[in-house]
């Protein structure tokens, strides 16, 4: 039986993964939860195959979570779902130790199979992860400045992109103006670019938007 732990803030969106699961006679979900610091106590008190972790949880940084889990329980399988395209995060995840990565868009008989592929040890890539992948196998190729950044800076710029303000970004995050601002102007150095509109249209370049 493969033991499964939601990791989602959204009850209806839990509910449905449940419903869908219910299905697999070799799947059960036994554990569920709404945010990252509990998400990290249930990992460490109970034993799951696989952490389906939706990678803007509250709490902490998506990324960061996934590092903590598999810090604590590296046998852990973690399939990471997300509302952001594969071009945006999947790298980073699979980078972090993530067996996994799918969109909340998926079709409900791709995420049954990449539970089942993940929980045996596998990795489940997309064709559009695998194109990624093929891409970043060129050593000559010059990183784009974006992957310079670190996770979090890459979710402020993501967030900048899309017109949010410093304070709107502060509450969605749980951080204060003033560290917004300061990653704000470390993307800013590190991109090479002195405006936000620059940024926005960069990401919109780069099919991160």
């Amino acid at each position: 039986m493969i033991r499964i732990l939601l990791a989602d803030d959204h009850s209806m969106f839990r509910e449905g993964l449940k419903y869908i699961i219910a299905d697999e006679p070799d799947m059960q979900v036994t554990g569920e939860t709404a945010s990252s610091r509990e998400a990290i106590s249930k990992i460490m008190e109970e034993d799951y195959d696989v952490v389906v972790l939706d990678i803007n949880i509250p709490g902490r940084d998506g990324i960061q979570v996934l590092s903590e889990i598999k810090a604590a329980k590296p046998n852990v399988a973690v399939l990471m779902l997300s509302m952001y395209a594969e071009e945006q995060f999947a790298m980073r995840a699979l980078r972090a130790g993530a067996s996994g990565y799918l969109t909340k868009e998926s079709a409900p008989d791709e995420f049954i199979a990449a539970l089942r592929i993940v929980a045996q040890g596998g990795k489940y890539i997309t064709s559009s992860v695998a194109e990624i992948l093929a891409n970043n196998i060129d050593i000559h190729a010059e990183r784009p400045p974006h992957e310079k950044l670190t996770d979090r800076e890459f979710e402020v710029m993501l967030k900048i992109s899309l017109g949010k303000k410093i304070g709107e970004i502060a509450r969605e995050l749980n951080l204060s103006g003033k560290t917004i601002s300061t990653y704000r102007a470390r993307i800013m150095e590190k991109m090479k670019m002195t405006n936000n509109t620059e940024l926005t249209q960069y990401a919109i370049r780069h099919s991160l938007l």
